[in-house]
C-alpha cells in the first residue's frame, strides 16, 4: 500500500532549496519531492474550485492532496446544520479531482463526543465527499471502545498526533484501512526538529503498518523553522534504506 509523506503546506524554507528545482512555483517544485500535502489553510476560509484545480494541475498524477474541513464545521456549528456547508467544501475541492485524498475532520479540545449526532455527521460527510475522511478528536471522551467501533462502521480513520494529549491519542485509531499520523514537533510544538532515531522508529512503525495493507499518510506539522521540510526529507530516506518506497511515494 502506498506510504504517502508530506508536510502541512507546500512552501519551500530557504534553507532546503537545493533539495529543490529551482524553477516552478513553490508548489511545483514541493511536489517533485512529495507524495502528498496537507492543505490547513481550508480550515480558516474556502477557496474557489478553479483553484484547487490549478494546484491539481501543478503536482503530479499520483499526488494526493487532504484538505482540512472548515472550523464553522468543526468549531462554531459541530456538526448542526451543516449540509449545506459541507456541500459547499465537497464541491469547492472536487477541484482537486482524483488528487484528493482524505478529508481531515479537526474538533476542538472542548468537543466531546456527541453520541448519535457524531456517527450521522460522519455518515452524510462520507456520502457527499465520496472519499476518506480522518478524524482528530481532542477531548478524551472520543476515546472510548463504542467510539472506535462507531468509526469503524463509518470506516473513518482517527487520526494519531504527536505531541498525543492522553497516550492513546498517539496511536491510529477507528477504521484500519488507513493510518493518517500528524506530527506536530517535540518538545516545542509546531517548531522542533524530530532526532534522527525518532523518524527512524517512525519509518519502522509505519512500514510495517503498509506491509499489512494499510494506507499511511505522515503530514509533518512543525513548520514554523522550516522543521517539517527537512523530517519529512528525512523519512523519505528513512524507508528507503529499508526497502524501496512504493512508486506513490517516491520523485
Amino acid at each position: 500500500m502506498p506510504i504517502r509523506i508530506g508536510v502541512a503546506g507546500w512552501s519551500v524554507p530557504t534553507k532546503l532549496a537545493a533539495e529543490f528545482p529551482s524553477t516552478g512555483t513553490h508548489l511545483e517544485r514541493y511536489g517533485t519531492r512529495f507524495s502528498a500535502v496537507e492543505i490547513n489553510s481550508s480550515f480558516y476560509r474556502p477557496h474557489q474550485h478553479k483553484t484547487y484545480v490549478r494546484w491539481a494541475a501543478s503536482v503530479p498524477p499520483d499526488f494526493r492532496f487532504s484538505v482540512k474541513l472548515p472550523k464553522v464545521i468543526t468549531h462554531e456549528q459541530r456538526f448542526i446544520g451543516c449540509q449545506d456547508l459541507v456541500a459547499r467544501f465537497a464541491e469547492e475541492t472536487s477541484g482537486l479531482g482524483d488528487k484528493r485524498g482524505p478529508v481531515l475532520v479537526q474538533l476542538p479540545p472542548s468537543f466531546a463526543y456527541p453520541g448519535d449526532i457524531a456517527e450521522q455527521f460522519l455518515h452524510a460527510l462520507k456520502v457527499i465527499i465520496n472519499g476518506p475522511v480522518v478524524l482528530e478528536p481532542r477531548h478524551v471522551s472520543w476515546f472510548q471502545p463504542e467510539v472506535d467501533l462507531m468509526l469503524k462502521r463509518q470506516h473513518v480513520s482517527r487520526v494519531a498526533a504527536d505531541p498525543a494529549r492522553f497516550a492513546s491519542a498517539a496511536q491510529p485509531g477507528g477504521w484500519d484501512g488507513l493510518a493518517y499520523f500528524r506530527l506536530h514537533g517535540f518538545p516545542h510544538i509546531y517548531e522542533s526538529l524530530y532526532s534522527a532515531e525518532s523518524v527512524q522508529a517512525h519509518a519502522n512503525s509505519i512500514a510495517a503498518l503498509s506491509a499489512c495493507g494499510t494506507d499511511v499518510w505522515t503530514i509533518y506539522d512543525n513548520t514554523t523553522f522550516g522543521a517539517a521540510t527537512q523530517n519529512a526529507l528525512e523519512l523519505i530516506e528513512a524507508l528507503q534504506v529499508l526497502k524501496p518506497l512504493p512508486a506513490a511515494s517516491t520523485d
